[in-house]
């Protein structure tokens, strides 16, 4: 397997007719937010436990993609720690699988609101030139706090669609690595998975996208590396979204037409 990604061919979406794009770490820097709330949860957590504490590779391993509670569940079992399940109403405070999910969505929550979020550049040139073709793109995330992010970032009005952890659980989705998210964001777009591309950064994500056979699924290595994602189906690994935009699109051309807050 190699271990650097091939440089995306030239026009590598030309002919496709939708592109569905998960959030966190592909289009903004929020993945290095959410570690950063896995970190301060579990740290804290297992601190008093007799087990391995927690690491940044607990993160790609065991959380990377998942929806919230399976992520804290897999945690959790990779130190064969015993909770019960709970119910999503649970306090941040108790004791349960879905509590802890919880306590990590509040610290999250807060150092969003401290902290804030900006886009990576590459991906504004890349929506930008989605958006000078026509081309309907999509959020399909496992995040529940999706569209706060897309606020935080001033993309809210940015995408046709947002398929997140709360519509996966009002319309009874099965998770990431399973395609069902993304099947269902191509059916709401109207358009075959065959003519649509899939852009993740997590191996679980890139799984989905092949799974769902979709018409290309590109891998975006932001640390997980470009043979894990090879491995997971990703018919292409880049290191940044701009290597998808045309050279002759120059950055300032493209990032002034999908600058955050307009629109």
């Amino acid at each position: 397997m190699q271990d650097r990604p091939e440089p995306a061919p030239d026009g590598a979406l030309d002919g496709l007719l939708a592109v569905l794009f998960d959030l966190d770490g592909v289009v903004t820097p929020t993945a290095e937010v959410h570690m950063r709330a896995w970190r301060r949860l579990f740290e804290a957590f297992l601190e008093d436990r007799s087990t391995a504490p927690y690491t940044d590779e607990d993160y790609f391993q065991h959380i990377d993609g998942r929806p919230r509670y399976e992520g804290v569940a897999a945690l959790l079992d990779s130190r064969s720690i015993a909770l019960p399940l709970g119910d999503p109403s649970d306090a941040p405070d108790a004791e349960t699988v879905c509590g802890l999910g919880n306590r990590k969505n509040a610290v999250f929550a807060e150092i969003l609101r401290t902290e804030g979020v900006a886009p990576y550049p590459g991906s504004l040139l890349l929506l930008a030139r989605l958006a000078a073709q026509g081309t309907p793109c999509a959020i399909v995330s496992s995040s529940r706090n999706a569209v706060a992010v897309l606020g935080a970032a001033g993309l809210g009005e940015r995408f046709a669609l947002v398929v997140d952890g709360q519509t996966a659980v009002a319309k009874g989705l099965a998770g990431k690595p399973a395609p069902d998210t993304y099947l269902y964001a191509a059916r709401r777009l109207g358009v075959a998975p065959g003519r649509a591309a899939v852009i993740e950064d997590a191996v679980s994500g890139v799984a989905a996208g092949a799974a769902g056979e979709f018409g290309l699924v590109v891998g975006v290595d932001r640390g997980v590396g470009a043979g894990a994602l090879l491995a997971a189906g990703a018919d292409v690994v880049v290191t940044d979204l701009a290597e998808l935009v045309a050279p002759a699109e120059t950055p300032a051309e493209s990032a002034e037409s999908v600058e955050p807050g307009r629109g």
